[in-house]
């Protein structure tokens, strides 16, 4: 049995003691870009350290109205997409003096029920990326005075900054770059189909596909799922008018329609079957897979997101802000080239329309 008194947490009064100085020397050594002299910083840290002190981030908060926390919601991190945007998330707000603190949600409806959560830790901003916010929380949070930032997501009201890529633009090159390789028979696995990014990516793939005279597209839906891709390319390559060449709204689901096509219906790639996927994360580029996809700049979304919302909070003022990227259609070895357009760009293979 434990006959051991607990001992209690080292307050910074005691640290002002032992250094010889002002309780607000101690505040001011532990707040960053406070006015504090390279000597008296260094008495208090020594003092510190012998005591094994550390700094109450929530008692500061409570004085300095900066919980110095973001919120970040997401839903999917399946998606290795996604746990690349959170590591280069977390190394930008670091640099900011911030920490990420992460939330999960749902991919299929608004993360109106863990608000409530994240509001208990009095979170400085929000980013919500793989998930929604209904209109009615958006308010309440540009009322409220906390920025909200939409990652690789767009909403119909204007109400919330966003930061996100052309998603219809990507879906039409997809199109073109397909329909260049000489295929005829086309088809879409989507992903979920009420999200922003999937309604863009087919609306554009759609709109070029029918400016060449192709109407009919075989579709399944995937829901960003690899079980549910899995279970809509069989039902897709069953068909005796099955598609020669396919768009895969990621290439999450991509690599598991391509071990559809390979191993089950023993379809060579990309002889019998083109596949084209989007956001180019690390099994794309797997020899293996050499996923033709469509990149997003995950890089410059994250920077631009983090971009907005320092803004908005050292200045006070929510005006909603959209940053639209473009990105490029890498090609690898898992669609049919076309004969002209294919451009070399330090060292990768870009689709060009017009370019040889």
């Amino acid at each position: 049995m434990d006959g051991g008194v607990k001992k209690s947490g080292v307050t910074s009064s005691q640290v002002a003691r032992r250094a010889g100085v002002s309780q607000s020397a101690v505040s001011r050594t532990f707040t960053p870009g406070a006015s504090i002299s390279p000597k008296t910083r260094e008495k208090v840290m020594a003092a510190a350290q012998e005591l094994g002190y550390r700094p109450n981030a929530i008692a500061r908060s409570l004085i300095t109205n900066r919980s110095r926390i973001i919120a970040v919601v997401m839903a999917y991190l399946e998606n290795l997409f996604y746990p690349d945007v959170l590591e280069e998330l977390g190394r930008l707000l670091v640099k900011e003096n911030y920490r990420l603190l992460l939330f999960t949600g749902h991919m299929d409806r608004d993360s109106d029920p863990v608000f409530d959560q994240l509001m208990q830790y009095r979170v400085d901003g929000i980013i919500l990326a793989s998930t929604t916010l209904s209109s009615h929380l958006s308010e309440e949070c540009a009322t409220a005075g906390i920025p909200v930032v939409l990652f690789n997501r767009t909403t119909e009201r204007d109400a919330v900054s966003s930061v996100t890529t052309r998603n219809r633009e990507g879906g039409r090159r997809i199109a073109e770059f397909l329909i260049a390789g000489g295929h005829r028979r086309f088809g879409y696995i989507s992903g979920v189909e009420s999200s922003s990014t999937n309604r863009d990516r087919f609306a554009g793939y759609r709109e070029a596909l029918a400016e060449a005279g192709h109407d009919d597209i075989v579709i399944g839906v995937g829901n960003y799922d690899r079980a549910e891709a899995e279970a809509a390319a069989r039902e897709m390559f069953s068909r005796p008018d099955r598609p020669d060449a396919l768009f895969v709204a990621n290439d999450h689901m991509a690599v598991a329609v391509m071990d559809v096509a390979r191993y089950e219906f023993g379809l060579s790639i990309p002889n019998d079957l083109s596949i084209v996927g989007y956001d180019d994360v690390g099994p794309a580029r797997w020899a293996s897979y050499g996923i033709t996809s469509m990149s997003q700049p995950m890089k410059r979304m994250v920077e631009a997101t983090v971009n907005i919302l320092m803004g908005q909070i050292s200045s006070g003022e929510i005006e909603a802000e959209h940053r639209i990227l473009s990105g490029d259609l890498i090609v690898r070895t898992s669609a049919r080239l076309p004969k002209t357009g294919v451009v070399e760009i330090d060292g990768r293979r870009i689709y060009k329309p017009g370019k040889s």
